[in-house]
This record gives C-alpha cells, structure tokens and sequence, in this order.
C-alpha cells in the first residue's frame, strides 16, 4: 500500500480454518483519501503453545469469493474457512458478538501482531462508544430489514467451542449461547430463555460440580440448572481446564477390564493380586481426579491404556484371520 496515502479501513474478514484452527485469514478492505480502494490479505497462525506469527499471505479469499466483501457475514463457509468476525464500516458489529480470540482483553496473546491488534482494537472502541451514545433509533422498515438480517446469520452454520482450547467462538457470542429463540409462529418477536438467578449460580461450589464430573458437561449445565456458558465461566473461575468426563470414563473402562481380568486369572494367584492391586491404583487416581479435575492421567496409566488397546486390536485380527482361514476351509470342502 502507498504510505503517502492515508487509508481508512471500510471493511475487515476474519477467517478460521475448519482443518486447522491455529490457521487465521484476514481480508482488509481500505478507502485511501484519493478516493480509490484496496484490498489486503493477510494469513497468521496462533500458536496454542508459541507466540502469534504473520506470514506470507497468498491470495486466497479475494481471488475466489463470488461475492462482494460487503455481503459477508459471520458464518459464511469458504471451502474449509469459516468467517468469524465481520466489520463493515456502515454496520458497526456490537461489543459482545466479538470473538474471545480477537479480544485483547481475553487474548492477549494478539499484541504478538499490533498492526492486526490495533485494527481489532480501534473497531472494538468505536463499537463500544457507539453502544454508549448514540441512540437507538429503529424506523419500521429498517427493523424488518435487520431482522431478516439476523435471520439469514442464523442460519448460517457456526463452529463449537471447546473448553481447553483457544476460545474459537466463531459465530457463538457468550450472550447468544444463552439465549433460545422462540420461532414457533411467524412473525412472532424473539423471546430470550430465562436465565439463571446470580444467587444461583454464586452458591455453585467446586463440590457441586464434582457430581456431575462422570457426565458430559452438556448433562452436566441442565442439572445444574445453568447454561452452558455459566457453567464454563465456573470452571475457569475454580481452574478447571477442561472438564473431566473423558478422563473419568477412561479410567472407569479401564477398571472395568481389570475386573473381567480378575475373574479369568483366579487360578493364577500372582497375576490376580497385580490385577487387583493396578485397579486399586487407578481407582485412587480417579477419585484424585474428581478432587482435583485439574490432574492430568498419570504417564504409567496412558502406557496400560495403549497396552489395552493394542491387546484388543490383536484379538480383533486373530479373531477375523480364523473366520477366514474356517471360510476357506469350509469352501475347499465344498469343491472336494
């Protein structure tokens, strides 16, 4: 770009890799004060475990997309890159539909790339203010025309966040997670799903939650009787990474085959006792789990789980090798 030239940002495209999330697209669209425009493309990977990198950007999205910059919106789908936050001069997008990895507040981590961070930044502020001062003002035909806008947002396809990765919201704000839309008749107006009472949801302890360690954490939030989101805020807020239900019902499968394995080494004394004294290891582990979810699975415990699995995949190909070798038995008999 022409640095004689001062450039305003029009219009700004954040892309997501479906295959690989560490993977961002960005499409900047600039109005220079000669009046003329320009278009910019940039890729950058955000590292889980480095710092954030800008790297050689080829052309991707401005060559191939069929439509106009300014018809793009959160969730449009381009190959495997999904949009995740749109910035259109003429529609400001509002503070709480910003993505968790495009918030320096809650990813500081993009201060690695300021001139990417300073733009973001800018938008943010400028929305905000917006929010703050400027009126509400909706004239009848230019709220049927926002709706059937959000309309067309919503149907649009958006990704699921998981909770110990980066927080790759995509299209899912944490207000929208909490939220039910009523569209049973048409022409109906959008109803917001109750929310939980801050009463509640303060007097949710660690112990509270450990009930429900062994369930999904989707099961776990209507039990609880919170949503989604709440639920995740409170994991954070006691330092749960990640919720422990896939490490739970590991060891649990575990423990119920050295139960089977018990009752087939009855004879072998020696062998019985080893058996019996690994599933007295992991149940410890497990219960240091539920007190604690934040404990990863011990390294002796994720090498017998891999000696499981090779142990039942070898069964499996003995047991599908003497099918076939009884097939072709059976066959050559028949042509005897």
């Amino acid at each position: 770009m022409d640095s004689s030239n001062t450039h305003f940002l029009q219009s700004l495209l954040v892309f997501s890799n479906s295959a690989n999330q560490e993977l961002i697209r960005s499409l900047h669209k600039y109005r220079l004060d000669n009046g003329k425009g320009t278009e910019i493309e940039r890729l950058f990977v955000f590292s889980k475990n480095g710092p954030y990198m800008e790297m050689a950007a080829v052309p991707l999205l401005k060559k191939s997309l069929k439509f106009r910059i300014s018809e793009v919106y959160e969730g449009f789908v381009h190959g495997l890159w999904v949009c995740i936050f749109a910035f259109h001069a003429g529609h400001r997008p509002s503070t709480t539909c910003f993505p968790s990895i495009l918030s320096i507040s809650r990813n500081p981590k993009l201060k690695s790339i300021p001139s990417f961070a300073n733009e973001l930044q800018l938008i943010f502020q400028s929305s905000y203010i917006a929010e703050k001062k400027e009126p509400l003002l909706i004239s009848p035909k230019s709220q049927t025309n926002n709706e059937n806008h959000h309309q067309s947002k919503r149907s649009q396809p958006v990704l699921d966040q998981d909770l110990n990765c980066l927080p790759y919201s995509v299209t899912m704000s944490e207000s929208a997670e909490e939220e039910q839309i009523d569209q049973s008749l048409p022409g109906t107006l959008e109803k917001k799903k109750k929310r939980a009472a801050s009463d509640h949801i303060a007097r949710i302890a660690l112990s509270d939650l450990a009930k429900y360690f062994d369930v999904p954490i989707i099961e776990a939030s209507r039990s609880l009787k919170i949503g989604l989101t709440v639920l995740k805020r409170k994991c954070r807020e006691f330092g749960i990474p990640r919720w422990p239900h896939r490490k739970i019902k590991s060891i649990d499968s575990l423990i119920r085959d050295l139960q089977e394995e018990k009752c087939q080494q009855q004879e072998d004394k020696a062998a019985a006792i080893a058996v019996e004294k690994r599933q007295k290891m992991l149940e410890s582990e497990k219960e240091s789990i539920e007190r604690k979810p934040f404990l990863e699975i011990k390294s002796e415990t994720k090498r017998f789980r891999q000696d499981v699995f090779k142990r039942r995949h070898r069964a499996r190909a003995l047991m599908s090798q003497d099918l076939t070798t009884s097939d072709s038995e059976n066959a050559y008999e028949l042509q005897e």
